[in-house]
């Protein structure tokens, strides 16, 4: 099957290969990646794209309790929605993890040329000083 149409470029995050260049990566990673570098991006980061990302990294100083997590969730929803296109989002789940003060972000989708079902499990902490 012709997965071209997935995409290429460089990883994210950037990295340097064995020769020295830069890390490419392809298809189905391109697109794991891609959805990295949303949840990653805080609206207003980038200049000529103010709206890219979602607002994920204004909980950094939340507290670790579940109007967070469902905040969490609808960031993330919202942006995996606008901002990644070739993907048919099934789920995202968020698991308080109280101990390492972290939310765990579970992404359930399916690649929409060919429905093939893939999972992403993001670590978002939270600031260490922010618990309930």
């Amino acid at each position: 099957m012709n997965t071209s149409f997935l995409g290429n470029g460089l990883a994210f995050p950037l990295r340097v290969n064995g020769r020295g260049g830069l890390t490419q990566s392809q298809q189905v990673q391109k697109i794991k990646d891609s959805i990295c570098s949303i949840l990653g991006t805080q609206h207003g980061e980038r200049l000529m794209r103010p709206n890219f990302g979602c607002n994920l990294n204004s909980l950094i100083f939340a507290p670790n309790n579940k109007a967070t997590a469902n905040l969490a969730r609808y960031y993330v929803e919202t942006g995996l929605i606008t901002w990644e296109p070739r993907i048919l989002l099934d789920r995202v789940v968020i698991e308080n993890h109280h101990e390492r003060n972290c939310l765990m972000i579970h992404i359930t989708y399916k690649i929409k040329s060919t429905h093939e079902p893939h999972s992403l499990v993001y670590p978002f902490y939270l600031d260490a000083q922010a618990r309930t």
